[in-house]
């Protein structure tokens, strides 16, 4: 059974945030206008439906009127063991650009690395790995 995929709605920055997206964890990026889907309830370059694939997949689209966008609170997307070390220092610190560290990245009391990080769309991500 493939493991959940997180499915955002941006209040209008899909496009940016997923390009973001592939920026930090690599991937194949797809994006659908509401123009290519023929839909008429938001503007027609506005993104209905987005997919990044990769080591990290992210779905994502614009909200419309009868969505709400993204407001996360007590909830945290984990990279924990995702990546090695160098790889998850990366993303943490590509996240950290635009976003705000939560926890710095660092070596805990049981050995493993990991912190929190909050991304510009208010998503946040504990990235972490172990050594060894």
């Amino acid at each position: 059974m493939p493991a959940p995929v997180p499915y955002i709605h941006f209040a209008g920055h899909a496009a940016e945030a997923l390009t973001f997206y592939r920026s930090v964890f690599g991937g194949e990026l797809q994006l659908h206008t509401f123009a290519d889907f023929g839909r008429e309830d938001g503007a027609p370059t506005l993104i209905a439906h987005g997919e990044l694939r990769g080591p990290v997949d992210v779905f994502g689209a614009d909200a419309t009127a009868t969505d709400e966008p993204v407001s996360v609170s007590g909830l945290m997307l984990a990279l924990l063991g995702a990546a090695d070390a160098d790889t998850s220092r990366r993303w943490f610190d590509a996240l950290a650009e635009l976003g705000t560290v939560v926890d710095p990245l660092q070596r805990r009391a049981w050995g493993d690395h990991d912190g929190q990080v909050r991304d510009a769309w208010g998503i946040t991500w504990l990235v972490g790995f172990s050594e060894g």
